[in-house]
């Protein structure tokens, strides 16, 4: 079939059958979550694992910088977490992507008159869940070492807020799946990407001590208005200039990305 045959196709679909393709297709992926339990693993213990190794690794000295200890640099990582996971458990949308276009579940995809942006819908809506399920594990693990839940309101913003930037990221990285060759690819890619985005920012530490070269650079770090945002929902502190320019860069994003990544699963040959 033709990309002009398949955007004609899309085209002509109405909005409810495309609400009804993505909620089967959201159906389809949880189903092979459930067959696949082991594709939850890092979900599960990525939370665990980094908040062990902050908190007890670097809780003692980056605490004492803060003007506490531990207990305060508790109280500084956890948000910054929840920022964390937001952008690394993006990445596996790109990665399960790319391996159902080699496994070819794609093409069947392709084949049937569905909405092509359907398809990408559902991916998104089900790396939302496992992006929320890992928030809840990071919470839980967070109240074990110590973190103080001071407003359940903003604890429920703050994840919220997180949730709208990593839709956002998802349009990147399922981009990065069209065009890569494979899942490998797209690890490798996000790596790349994701490396110096989380440690350039504010999430593990404070940037007052970082060189000025580093500290323009986090400034205009998505994560750090995201880290700085939660941190103030979470514990308090200023919200609204963070908030503004992380909901900022979210609609950019999607409005960049969204369109890109669409045509080129459309036109994927």
């Amino acid at each position: 079939m033709s990309a002009a045959t398949v955007h004609l196709t899309d085209d002509r679909i109405p909005l409810r059958s495309h609400l009804r393709h993505t909620g089967a297709l959201i159906r389809r992926n949880l189903l092979w979550i459930r067959q696949d339990p082991e594709s939850m693993a890092d979900a599960l213990l990525m939370p665990v694992i980094f908040t062990l190794l902050f908190v007890y690794v670097f809780g003692g000295s980056i605490g004492q910088a803060l003007g506490g200890g531990q207990d305060q640099y508790v109280q500084y990582v956890i948000p910054g977490m929840i920022a964390m996971m937001s952008m690394t458990l993006s990445q596996g949308v790109g990665t399960g992507f790319s391996q159902d276009f080699n496994s070819g579940v794609m093409d069947r995809f392709r084949s049937l008159p569905i909405g092509r942006g359907s398809v990408l819908f559902a991916k998104i809506a089900v790396e939302l869940v496992r992006m929320l399920f890992a928030t809840a594990v990071l919470m839980i693990v967070a109240v074990l070492v110590g973190f103080d839940i001071t407003s359940s309101g903003g604890l429920l913003a703050a994840v919220g807020l997180a949730t709208v930037f990593a839709s956002s990221i998802m349009w990147v990285f399922l981009t990065l799946g069209v065009i890569m060759k494979n899942a490998q690819s797209v690890q490798a890619m996000g790596f790349l990407v994701l490396f110096p985005l989380q440690f350039g920012s504010s999430i593990f530490t404070p940037t007052g001590d970082m060189p000025g070269w580093l500290q323009k650079f986090t400034e205009y770090n998505p994560l750090s208005t995201l880290a700085d945002a939660a941190r103030g929902l979470m514990v308090g502190g200023p919200v609204a200039h963070d908030l503004w320019i992380t909901l900022g860069w979210s609609a950019a994003i999607t409005a960049v990305m969204a369109p890109v990544a669409i045509h080129k699963f459309r036109t994927k040959t």
